[in-house]
């Protein structure tokens, strides 16, 4: 069944779903190859807005055969059997609504991927586990790769900054929320950002940045916050340039203008040989300082993040599960946030453990759509993390029960809380709230534990 609403920008047409209304593949800017994204202020008539819009192009997309152990794992986990669409008009958003949302506290959120991939439609991702809380949740794509982070003179030249594109999106995407979200019943004044992984170290960046002041007024990190060791921090654009001229020299790409104009799928075909020559990808293919986004050095930018209220959260065996503690553990402690701490093994993997961004489908409420066989305490703990976030993005505080959506539910098992009073979550980061199988409340991080896993676990493995 579909449901239509008028807005600012014209007729908008989505899917009416059992208690919510999902709004998906929602056009909020366009943006040439290697261009910086120019919002969309109005639809050329109606904006059908039933079903995702495509995905970056990337890499996984087009030699999954290639892709490292570790991704083949997240292949299995969050993306098998599902087939996606690929287009450099890839900058949409989906909006998850109550049935009938009045001023609704919004969250938007942006996917991981390391700055290399990620798809709004993967099956991790869903937000009515929000909607019928009376939150707007909102996950918006933006560029990655070679296509969301290529630094070149020739950039520089047109705009006096080179570099995070994929940043760039971001950013206009909070303008768009801002200015539009409160014709799907959102409150514009009332927006945390959130994401998982380069997503939440993206948040980060643009906590770091004066012109996102005013625009949300919480930030929720999940497995990628804090101050990270310097080496991988950004460096300066100018530095990523011959990394950038050497795969053009490496292809047999002439010049720039070849590079814009080449076909995507001729660009990845070039591109994996030079990625597999290669051992520095990683640190080439994510945010610079630009002088506009990111004006500073990190380490430096740290010291005065936004005055905004913050969430972090961390597993038992994230990516360097002992540094990830520490650094949001020490993050939290500065801004005198919160922080959980994810205990709970994947069910019947002890070698892989509490791998990082295994807290996604507990946070989506989507445990069912995977493969692996959750039980009631799951969840519990499904319904109790949503609703801690729900909470916070409302009022700034987990432990509120004070927003007008807070008494919605649906029916469904992910929405059954446990009984008895919830567990209080303190602030500050000396202790975290600790999920695991025999208890949920404040502790100490294990330290060894995590350094064992750390040393002994590293990636995920497939069996």
């Amino acid at each position: 069944m579909n449901t239509i609403i008028q807005t600012k920008m014209g007729t908008v047409k989505g899917n009416a779903k059992d208690g919510y209304n999902e709004f998906l593949g929602i056009r909020f800017a366009t943006a040439g190859r290697f261009e910086y994204a120019v919002p969309v202020e109005s639809f050329d008539g109606e904006c059908d807005a039933t079903a995702f819009g495509p995905a970056c192009p990337q890499s996984r997309g087009f030699y999954p055969h290639l892709e490292h152990p570790t991704r083949r794992f997240y292949l299995h986990e969050f993306r098998e059997g599902q087939v996606f669409t690929y287009s450099e008009d890839c900058l949409r958003l989906n909006i998850y609504a109550p049935a009938e949302p009045v001023n609704c506290p919004v969250i938007l959120f942006f996917y991981g991927g390391g700055f290399n991939a990620g798809s709004t439609d993967e099956s991790t991702f869903d937000g009515a586990i929000y909607a019928r809380q009376g939150i707007i949740l909102v996950t918006a794509a933006y560029r990655v790769g070679i296509l969301g982070y290529l630094t070149h003179e020739e950039i520089y030249k047109k705009y006096g900054r080179d570099g995070n594109f994929g940043l760039d999106d971001q950013f206009t995407a909070i303008k768009w929320v801002k200015a539009h979200i409160a014709d799907f019943g959102g409150d514009p004044g009332n927006i945390t950002l959130a994401g998982q992984s380069a997503g939440a170290m993206s948040v980060q960046y643009l906590c770091l940045n004066e012109k996102c002041r005013g625009l949300f007024g919480r930030a929720i990190m999940f497995s990628g916050a804090g101050l990270f060791p310097k080496f991988s921090l950004p460096r300066p654009a100018a530095e990523r340039r011959p990394y950038w001229t050497g795969f053009m020299e490496a292809a047999g790409i002439g010049s720039f203008e070849e590079l814009k104009t080449m076909d995507f799928k001729e660009i990845f075909a070039r591109l994996e040989p030079y990625l597999a020559s290669r051992r520095d990808n990683v640190f080439n293919t994510m945010p610079v300082i630009d002088g506009y986004h990111l004006t500073a050095p990190i380490d430096e930018l740290i010291k005065h993040p936004l005055p905004i209220g913050y969430m972090i959260g961390y597993s038992n065996n994230d990516m360097y599960a002992v540094i990830m503690s520490h650094i949001g553990h020490r993050f939290a402690k500065d801004n005198n946030g919160y922080i959980y701490y994810f205990d709970i093994d994947a069910p019947g993997d002890k070698r892989n453990a509490a791998y990082h961004a295994c807290d996604l489908r507990y946070i989506f409420g989507t445990l069912d759509r995977g493969t692996r066989k959750y039980g009631a305490y799951d969840h519990e703990v499904s319904a109790l993390l949503a609703r801690y976030i729900s909470a916070f993005a409302a009022t700034g505080d987990p432990n509120s029960c004070d927003w007008p959506g807070a008494k919605l539910t649906g029916t469904s098992p992910e929405y059954t809380l446990p009984a008895g009073p919830l567990p209080v979550w303190e602030r500050g980061g000396k202790k975290a709230l600790r999920f695991a199988p025999d208890m949920i409340g404040m502790a100490h991080p294990n330290r060894l534990k995590l350094l064992w896993n750390t040393l002994t676990k590293g990636d995920p493995k497939m069996d």
